[in-house]
This record gives C-alpha cells, structure tokens and sequence, in this order.
C-alpha cells in the first residue's frame, strides 16, 4: 500500500503542470491532497479525467482558500470531515477516511502568518487537533499525513538559527504543539527511517530557495505505534515539481 502526501498549491493550478502523469509516476493507492484552493465541485472538475479513483474532498467557506481532498483506489469504510469544532471547521483543513484496519487522517494545519497574528489561535489548534487525533486512535490505529506547518527539530530546516522563535512553523509553541503529537506516542515516520537524513518538503518562493535546496519539512506521515512494524518505507520526494511543496511517501505492508 502506498500513500503520498502532497500539498499542491492549487489543485487547478497543478493540473496545469502535468499533474496526472506525476500522479502516474507515483503508484499511489491513496493520494491525500493539502490546500486545494477550490469549492468541492471544482476539486471534482479539475480531478475529472482521473480514473480508478474515489474521491473525497471538504473545501473552506471561503472560496479559494486551503482545502484538502483524499483519492483512493480502496474504497473506506466511512468518511468523516472536520473536527466537529465551529471555530475550526470552516476552513476544510481535516478528512479522515475510515478504512477496515486503520483511519487515514489527511490535514492541512493553520499557518501562523508571516506576522504571526494566528499563532495563538494555532495553539488552540494543535491542542484541539490532538484530542481529535486521541479520540480516533481509540477505535482503532492511526495515520497522520498532511502539511502540519512546523519543522519540529533544528534538522527539519535549512537555517534554524535564523529562523527560530522569529518565522511561522519555528516558533517555540509551534514545535510544542508538534512535540505533542510525537509524545502521544506517534510515530514520525521519515524521522523514524532516516534519523539524520537531511531532506525538506517546502521551500519559499523566494530568493531560488529550491534551488539552492534552503528548505523545511514540513510535511509528514505520523502513525499509531501499532503500526510500526507495518512501515516498509518513507521518503520525500524532492525531484517533483508542480508546487512550492514536494510528494511525501509511505509504504505499508498491510
């Protein structure tokens, strides 16, 4: 079973950008998708020429705003959208789609904003998140995938220093959130493989930052400690283009 994680930058925009033989390229038996920037019925005419796919998809009120959207080629057994918290549930950050053995939660987690104005309302996120993400585990094991807007340690980004305590998703309470996740016994699964592989899944816009390879990960696959012996193999797939975010991976043996 392979999973990937991809946040696009645009669903429309992507498909422009030879999104399905990218898609192709990658096996993925289920594709979880992260700031789709579109209504669900856009999501469904973008994704339209794609076949042997279900579709799933929870778009913010605001239109052309975040978004996430989970294609599978194994149907789930239910599929549940948002948190069931209003303050968090109008922006189409959370799909979970139940499957016989495990939940596969896809999220795209609030930025804390280049002035860092959401930051508090972030805090609150994470921790409503958790108990979100602890409520589920309880009926059966957990995957965790999505953009979760944090590097947790200083080898998740290319300049911690510079970044640390000064740029969203290297703030203190940021990395606390992540850490909370991880102390709840999660598994971070690259992190788990590769203890000291240095490899970043965003990069800015700016300055050739992806040229010159001054990155963060940010983006993961997390898992329930029941599933550890199941993970055959992760990675970052930096080689593909499309957004200012690359594909991350995770194979199961299931």
């Amino acid at each position: 079973m392979r999973l990937v994680s991809w946040n696009v930058n645009g669903i429309r925009a992507v498909m422009k950008k030879d999104f399905l033989a990218t898609l192709d390229s990658m096996q993925a038996d289920v594709l979880c998708l992260q700031e789709t920037k579109a209504q669900d019925d856009q999501v469904r005419e973008a994704l339209a020429e794609m076949e042997g796919y279900h579709l799933y998809s929870n778009s913010a009120v605001k239109k052309g705003y975040s978004g996430t959207a989970i294609l599978t080629k194994v149907e789930p057994v239910a599929v549940r959208y948002d948190i069931g918290i209003k303050e968090h549930d109008q922006e189409g950050r959370v799909i979970a789609a139940e499957f016989e053995h495990y939940f596969l939660v896809n999220v795209y987690t609030p930025n804390s904003g280049a002035e860092l104005k959401r930051l508090g309302y972030r805090q609150k996120w994470d921790a409503d998140f958790l108990a979100y993400l602890l409520a589920l585990q309880k009926q059966k094991p957990l995957i965790l995938c999505g953009d979760l807007n944090v590097a947790h340690q200083p080898i998740d980004l290319a300049r911690p220093k510079a970044n640390y305590n000064k740029s969203a998703g290297y703030m203190q309470e940021e990395i606390d959130g992540m850490h909370n996740i991880v102390a709840s016994d999660f598994i971070d699964t690259f992190r788990y493989e590769n203890p000291e592989k240095v490899k970043y899944s965003w990069w800015s816009f700016r300055a050739a930052a992806r040229k010159r390879n001054v990155g963060w990960r940010i983006d993961y696959f997390l898992t329930s400690p029941d599933l550890k012996e199941n993970i055959k193999n992760t990675d970052i797939l930096n080689e593909v283009m499309g957004s200012d975010h690359c594909p991350v991976v995770l194979d199961l043996k299931l």
